[in-house]
This record gives C-alpha cells, structure tokens and sequence, in this order.
C-alpha cells in the first residue's frame, strides 16, 4: 500500500496567514502540520507516500521533508495545477500508485487515540473495496454525512446535506483499493466544479464493500482549516504533550517504534536538532 498527503489548494479560509506559504506548512504547536498526516500514514506501516501541492509550494515541501530516506522511508512529490477536488488527487497520483493500494490523507487533519495504530493496520488490510472512518460531530452539514445501520454498516452518503440523516462525518482518511484512480477519473464534476471523494465513496458502498471505521469515544479528529480550528488543534497538543510527556505526530518518534530506523538513526537526527525541545525528547526516547 502508497500514502498519497493532499496538501494543494490556496488555505483560502485562512487569508492571509497563507497568502505566503502552504497551510500544511503552518505550525501545529511544536510541528508543522503536514507531520500529523505523515505520521497516521506511518502508523499504517506505510512507507511510499506521495505529496501533492501546488507549483508554488512544492520547493518548500522539498526543503521540510525531502526525499524521506531519514526516517527509512520514500516521499515523492507531484503539483496539482489547480485545486478541483478531493478525488483529483488520485487521478494526480495514479502512476505513483502504479496498481498498489492507496491510502489518502488529507493534509490538514489531526487523528488521535490509542486503538488508532490497530484500526488503521485493520483498514490496510483490507485487500478490496475502500475504508472511511467516521467521527460523531455537532455540525454534520459541513461534511459528507455516513448514514450507519445498527450494525455500523454504511446505508448512504450524502455531501454537506441540509438534513444530515446521522451525526457521523466522513473524516479526512481513505483507503482504497487499486481501482479507485480509474474510479475517480469517471466522474463529473459536482456544482461545486470539484472532484467529489463523496462520490468515489458511493461508488464502493454501490457496490457493497465500503467499509466503515468509527472514531468513537477516546479519540480526536481535528481539521486544521480555520484560524480557529487552527488554534484548537494547537491547544489539543499542547496539553495532551505537556501533560503525558510524550509528542503526537512525531515521525522520527514513530519511525523508531515501527521499525524503518534504527536507535543509532535515531539519536543522529536528534543530533540534527541540536539543543532545542524537540531534539531533547528524540535524545530521551532513544536513551529508553
């Protein structure tokens, strides 16, 4: 399985802060915002990733992650010209996925919780058909609704209804089999004058093997697209960092531990960070 990160578009919610940069590039508290899906993608043991930007920002995402080889990974880039839609990301990224599995990632939101690695590994290992996880919230108008059975099984998806028929939101995390690029590049675009995910999604539960993982209780879902959804996610890190001494989206951090370095690896890209805060914590987790 590839990662693709969707981290295009203009970030035009958050005028002016990225009339300048990337929004994916904005701080989330003591990283930048792209870590937090790179390393769920990680967490799926998921080394191959693709991230898509616009042809403005690409040199500095080049800068920031480079070629991934230091955290014992793979990351390539390609531009979206113009911003058309969700899905067109895995038209953009269909001859990196060359007939692999992909797990796409929006490149502004946030997930958290302890049984989070198990789900993703459980997603990932689904040969066929696609995986959405859903996250129960106050406002379900602005997403794309999942209208669940008693059995958790998905019985609709509608696109920011007005009449939410359910409280789940399809979050910004989708794994989909080989043939979703083929999927994708027979839509239409919607009113909007985009590429629907919603609709790549219908096109699997059409067929009966959409699969769906919810974010119940003990877990967080943030999308950082708002100067206030900005600071809300800034403060979930902090405090959750500052209160358990332990880092969320760390990818050297989760480089380690799954595997793709490493301790003498480790403590050299904590040597890279020199005397700051977050070079001491990779120095503590590699001294344990």
């Amino acid at each position: 399985m590839k990662g693709v990160i969707l981290a295009g578009g203009t970030g035009s919610r958050l005028w002016p802060l990225t009339l300048a940069v990337s929004k994916q590039l904005l701080p989330i508290y003591d990283k930048p915002m792209i870590y937090y899906p790179l390393s769920t993608l990680m967490l799926a043991s998921i080394r191959q990733v693709l991230v898509i930007t616009s042809p403005q920002q690409r040199a500095a995402f080049e800068r920031l992650l480079g070629d991934g080889s230091r955290w014992g990974m793979t990351i390539e880039y390609a531009v979206q010209p113009k911003p058309e839609g969700i899905a067109q990301a895995l038209i953009i990224g269909r001859a990196f996925c060359a007939g692999e599995r992909i797990a796409l990632a929006l490149g502004d939101n946030l997930f958290f919780g302890q049984g989070l690695p198990d789900m993703l590994r459980r997603a990932s290992a689904r040969d066929e058909g696609a995986t959405v996880f859903a996250y129960r919230v106050g406002n379900p108008g602005l997403y794309g609704v999942l209208e669940l059975d008693e059995n958790n099984r998905p019985l609709s998806i509608e696109e920011k209804p007005e009449q939410p028929k359910s409280r789940w939101a399809m979050t910004g995390l989708y794994f989909l089999d080989a043939d979703a690029p083929a999927v994708a590049a027979k839509l239409s675009p919607s009113a909007r004058g985009e590429l629907e995910i919603t609709d790549v999604a219908n096109h699997y539960l059409e067929s009966g093997h959409l699969h769906v993982e919810r974010l119940g209780r003990g877990y967080a879902w943030l999308d950082a697209g708002t100067p206030d959804s900005l600071i809300e996610a800034a403060e979930f890190v902090r405090v959750v960092e500052r209160r358990q001494d332990m880092k969320i989206a760390c990818i050297e951090e989760v480089a380690f531990h799954m595997g793709f370095i490493d301790r003498s690896q480790l403590r050299a890209l904590a040597n890279d960070f020199g005397d700051s805060p977050y070079g001491a914590y990779l120095h503590r987790i590699a001294a344990k």
